[in-house]
């Protein structure tokens, strides 16, 4: 399954940190106050889900999980939220929850990776909250502000969890540390933008999606990595579309350079699928993009789940 453990940032903030961070191992968060416990995000599996509980409940002396907030909709931060309690109060965004509720893998996935995600005995289970912009969520003395930045960029309901006591930021899937970003249903731009609008944080540590926490001296090397990336995608998305290329074409022809020892590269197809359609102005096949991205690597895509 992977190594998986809390590490402490605050006194009484953790950030559970799962194994390697590639496909379908997310990294989530704790926050332990007088009035019970905070979750950011839950994990992909029962097994998973049910190893981060276990290590909540040992961290927290067994605190109410009162609250637990989605920073997306992907299912690696939310197929287990049908395992936390019944009294938990979920929140996302508002866009995260109308693309929760269609999203068709927590029922069948498809035959995309191997070995194939057991989700084992999870069901859909959406937000009760929503919000469009902010939501500010007390637990004793500590303030957790909930922030959508205002625009698509790793998905259209994308909220970070910002701790301005603490200074600990929890990006959700805005940041991937030391592996390939992925901004399939999101957007080019935004995902460019939404750079500058971390960085205004002035956080002191970050909990990225995937990939280890990192304090505020790494900030600016993280940053420049994901704008040169995104520079490079939208790079080969135009001059593929000049030659008449298709989003697999371009990226066979591609040369990932820097970006080719990141895990999970094939995921470079997928984001030139939303930049042809950002570019062209069309709706993104999401299945054609993944089969895309099977055959550039030349067979499933790996998990550990």
């Amino acid at each position: 399954m992977g190594e998986s453990a809390l590490h402490e940032l605050a006194p009484g903030v953790w950030a559970w940190v799962q194994g390697d961070g590639t496909w379908w191992v997310n990294n989530a968060g704790v926050i332990s106050g007088p009035d019970g416990v905070i979750l950011v995000d839950t994990c992909a599996t029962e097994a998973r889900t049910r190893r981060f509980l276990a290590a909540v409940d040992e961290a927290t002396g067994g605190a109410p999980i009162r609250l637990a907030v989605n920073t997306h909709q992907h299912g690696d931060h939310t197929y287990g939220n049908s395992l936390l309690p019944e009294s938990t109060v979920l929140i996302g965004h508002e866009n995260m929850r109308v693309a929760l509720a269609a999203d068709p893998l927590i029922q069948a996935c498809p035959p995309f990776w191997s070995p194939a995600p057991d989700w084992g005995a999870v069901r859909r289970r959406l937000p009760s909250v929503t919000l469009r912009s902010q939501l500010m969520l007390h637990n004793g003395d500590c303030l957790v502000e909930l922030l959508h930045p205002g625009y698509p960029a790793h998905t259209a309901g994308d909220v970070v969890a910002w701790l301005p006591t603490e200074r600990v930021l929890f990006t959700g899937d805005l940041l991937f540390h030391g592996l390939t970003p992925l901004i399939l249903m999101g957007s080019v731009d935004g995902a460019l933008r939404v750079l500058d609008w971390l960085d205004r944080f002035g956080a002191e540590r970050f909990v990225p999606g995937h990939g280890s926490p990192f304090g505020a001296g790494e900030l600016p090397s993280v940053l420049a990595a994901h704008e040169r990336y995104y520079r490079f995608v939208r790079q080969v998305c135009e001059s593929g579309r000049e030659a008449g290329l298709a989003p697999l074409e371009a990226a066979q022809q591609a040369d990932l350079g820097e970006f080719a020892g990141w895990a999970d590269s094939e995921r470079i197809v997928l984001n030139l699928h939303r930049a042809y359609a950002d570019l062209d102005g069309t709706e993104l096949d999401v299945f054609a993009a993944f089969q895309d991205a099977v055959a550039w690597r030349g067979g499933p895509l790996p998990t550990s789940v």
